[in-house]
């Protein structure tokens, strides 16, 4: 049952590591060439400065290098970051509200003709709705429940503004002017 699955995971994984390989194979004549281009910019600064200057200036160069490398790096993932939330707020939002208003809206229809459509459909409906006037204060909770959880039409900033000022107080008034 689950060998399929297994053999998909085996091969999406091994689809991976043959391509960070390829990536890999592709980067090592390059990594070659900057320490070679790296050992003769040294030689170069040994001659002009002295061993222990040309180290420093070696050394520095690196780190200088590593901090904007660094610092490109956790901006580039930050971005993105952003925007995959940015992304996934705004699809996740409008598909599970229209999905679920679409499903609350259709499943007691869709339930009623079930329960018809049965043979003792009927007599079924009519236990089914004894139980549910038995029961009121917990069909009660679950329809209000049920209301929290419908979806309502997105706010914007204009619409949060209440009588001239904002909720939270972020209005451009002074709070001395406010009183």
């Amino acid at each position: 049952m689950f060998a399929g699955l297994i053999n998909q995971a085996k091969s999406a994984a091994s689809h991976v590591v043959l391509k960070y390989v390829a990536r890999a194979s592709v980067a090592v004549p390059f990594v070659i060439a900057a320490g070679f281009a790296l050992a003769a910019i040294t030689l170069m600064l040994v001659e002009r400065f002295g061993h222990v200057a040309a180290y420093w200036l070696v050394a520095g160069g690196l780190a200088l290098i590593g901090v904007v490398a660094s610092i490109v790096v956790s901006v580039r993932e930050h971005d993105e970051e952003v925007a995959e939330q940015l992304a996934e707020k705004t699809d996740t939002d409008e598909v599970v509200s229209d999905t679920t208003a679409q499903a609350l809206a259709q499943a007691p229809l869709a339930l009623l003709g079930t329960l018809m459509t049965m043979p003792s459909g009927a007599a079924g409906a009519l236990s089914a709705a004894r139980m549910l006037g038995r029961n009121w204060p917990l069909v009660l909770l679950f329809v209000l429940i049920g209301g929290l959880f419908w979806p309502t039409p997105h706010a914007t900033a204009e619409d949060e503004v209440v009588g001239g000022r904002k909720p939270n107080g972020s209005d451009h008034m002074p709070s001395t002017l406010r009183h």
